[in-house]
């Protein structure tokens, strides 16, 4: 599959959102013929809005669809509880993850509904969230809800 092209996109997302002050997570959501619908970063930071997620912000840039089945998001980083129930209620057939070392989102649970999960264990992610933790551990808290 193209998953690791697929996450370049992702990641595109996720180093501009950290070059505007943000949170470096980044999504998009890719359709069952492997066509980008959407993409998107954590915008909280920048919008001062809580619920400005990558995933929400790939969700919502890829429009209306009249069904997701078969549909890929690909993430940086494992979907916070928020983002999974994002996938669960539209019936996102996949999700593609760079890295859960730094946060262990709910992907297992998605995968216990039915949910494919491809865990890449991209060094590069993990690099990036290390880092911007290392530098920003307020903010890190503050995103993930500690």
């Amino acid at each position: 599959m193209e998953y690791a092209k697929w996450l370049t996109t992702a990641v595109e997302e996720a180093r501009a959102g950290l070059a505007e002050g943000g949170v470096p997570v980044g999504a998009a959501l890719y359709g069952a013929d492997g066509a980008l619908l959407g993409r998107g970063r954590n915008r909280r930071v920048q919008d001062g809005d809580p619920s400005a997620h990558a995933e929400t912000a790939a969700f919502r840039a890829a429009g209306r669809q009249r069904s997701y089945r078969g549909t890929t998001m690909v993430t940086t980083l494992s979907p916070c509880w928020y983002c999974s129930g994002l996938v669960r209620q539209f019936g996102i057939s996949r999700v593609v993850i760079g890295e859960a070392e730094t946060f262990h989102g709910g992907h297992d649970w998605l995968a216990e509904h039915g949910v494919e999960i491809v865990l890449l264990n991209d060094t590069g992610c993990k690099g990036l969230m290390h880092d911007f933790i290392r530098a920003n551990p307020e903010l890190w808290s503050e995103d993930i809800g500690d």
